[in-house]
């Protein structure tokens, strides 16, 4: 039976059908590897670009994602100059661009560190995932660049950066995230999960939900980027063991920073933080705060059980400005998200229909938010190698591109007609 029974999904046009996807071709591994790229793989380039911008895949059935040379890329960030660096971490730094070959487009350039904590395996899985998966609240991974040791990722530039920088420690001058906002971000990224958890075959793991993740376009739409940690999920009623526990520290789920038991629940536990931090606008581990409130969740969970301490959650900088009905529907929400026992923890399906009445079509206050769009895109395109907890072993990493090649396989032999 459904967590939220009550709220039946086909109330809702909320579920989307999954586009088909499309398969890394031998070649475009091999050139991934390093490998020398044959002429064919050349010829085919400019095709390649033209469909990317179209979100179509490419005539051949390849990789939609397109190929970009050093030197494209360096033009295209003047050299990597510092004015168009726009943050780094410890996978690497991302640098603004603007490519003229594809018609003077606003990129994101992110540039691997050789000494880095993604290295060749990763980045490859990562091609693998954002070139497979199409959806609107998915990052569009728009090419990558694999000459010699030079490994970069080319994303759309989306230019309000990512929740975090709306969420926590915004200037008193700024105006906060309205209420509608918030639960408009809340809905995008959980319809993004359902996509990657329900529509994906076999369904992809993100392991990696936070508010640095979840970047924002002009509007205010959430698309959930950084697939570096992605992994193929169970089927049926198997459950996927990592060996190492991967991750950031306050968004994992307890049984999987306890085992190394990795479900499709475990990213359930990340959304319901990541709710938890809309609603309360304080981050989930601050060591600031008082010693009851360092631990968000910890602190929260002791409000759960009596509905009139709800309002005590909600961001002060809200001014009881949000709809008491509307609250208690999304504290609920969260709490069942962030249930001990995974598998009390809804379905993002539940999760995607209970939301949805909270989401007001037409948002008005979207658009008079005066935020000036952050030159920044560090944080949530690099990530931080701090928070980090563990880094795979190279059997491990190795067994992850094995298991997103297979993903890849069985996706195009279950690839649905176009709709």
């Amino acid at each position: 039976m459904s967590c939220f029974s009550c709220f039946s999904s086909n109330r809702f046009d909320v579920v989307e059908e999954a586009r088909p996807v499309v398969v890394l071709s031998k070649r475009s591994t091999e050139l991934i590897n390093k490998k020398p790229v044959s002429p064919a793989l050349k010829s085919s380039t400019e095709t390649k670009r033209a469909s990317a911008v179209k979100n179509e895949p490419a005539g051949n059935g390849n990789i939609t994602a397109q190929t970009f040379t050093f030197r494209e890329l360096a033009s295209a960030t003047k050299n990597f100059r510092p004015e168009c660096l726009i943050g780094e971490g410890g996978f690497g730094r991302v640098y603004m661009g603007l490519l003229d070959i594809i018609g003077q487009q606003l990129v994101a350039v992110k540039q691997l560190d050789r000494n880095g904590l993604q290295g060749n395996k990763e980045f490859l899985v990562e091609v693998l995932m954002l070139s497979l998966l199409h959806h609107q609240n998915l990052v569009n991974l728009i090419g990558y660049c694999a000459d010699g040791d030079q490994r970069l990722l080319v994303y759309e530039y989306l230019p309000l950066g990512s929740l975090e920088d709306h969420l926590f420690d915004i200037p008193h001058d700024r105006k906060p995230l309205s209420w509608s906002v918030r639960m408009k971000i809340a809905f995008g990224a959980a319809k993004g999960l359902e996509y990657l958890h329900e529509k994906a075959n076999p369904p992809v793991i993100y392991r990696d939900l936070k508010s640095s993740n979840i970047l924002l376009d002009e509007d205010f739409n959430p698309k959930l980027s950084d697939f570096g940690l992605a992994k193929v999920g169970p089927v049926g009623d198997e459950v996927q063991v990592s060996s190492r526990v991967m991750g950031t520290y306050g968004y994992c789920a307890p049984e999987y920073a306890r085992t190394g038991q990795l479900t499709l629940k475990s990213d359930v536990y990340s959304y319901g933080v990541v709710l938890l931090e809309l609603i309360t606008g304080k981050r989930v581990i601050d060591m600031i705060r008082p010693t009851n409130q360092q631990n968000l969740v910890s602190w929260a969970e002791q409000m759960f059980k009596d509905q009139k301490k709800y309002p005590d959650l909600v961001d002060p900088r809200l001014e009881d400005d949000y709809p008491l009905k509307g609250l208690n529907q999304a504290v609920a929400v969260a709490a069942m998200c962030l249930q001990d026992e995974a598998s009390v923890r809804p379905l993002m399906r539940d999760v995607v229909a209970a939301l949805g009445i909270l989401v007001t079509p037409g948002l008005e206050e979207t658009l008079t938010h005066s935020y000036d769009p952050p030159f920044s895109l560090p944080k949530e395109m690099v990530g931080n190698d701090h928070n980090i907890l563990d880094v795979e072993t190279a059997q491990e990493r190795q067994r992850a591109v094995a298991e997103a090649i297979e993903w890849g396989s069985n996706s195009r032999n279950n690839q649905r007609p176009w709709q």
